[in-house]
């Protein structure tokens, strides 16, 4: 089972990946640094360093679905 704790959604609009927010300095709609044809790789078990360019903080993402990205550390508290 996947831990929901560690996952955070994103979306892709017009070839860039945008998170909703982020779960660190709750800005809203970030651009992440990441593009489209990345997440094939790291659905294939490649590891991804993420900076939020909003607030420079960083996850490592393990894994992509079409929805969420699955990270190595806790992203949702509370």
């Amino acid at each position: 089972m996947i831990p929901f704790e560690r996952t955070w959604p994103y979306d892709i609009v017009m070839n860039d990946i945008y998170a909703p927010s982020c779960p660190f300095c709750k800005a809203e709609n970030v651009l992440l640094p990441l593009r489209p044809k990345e997440i094939e790789n790291i659905r294939h078990g490649k590891k991804r360093l993420l900076v939020f360019p909003c607030c420079s903080s960083s996850i490592t993402v393990v894994d992509m679905d079409d929805d969420y990205m699955l990270a190595t550390q806790r992203l949702r508290f509370g």
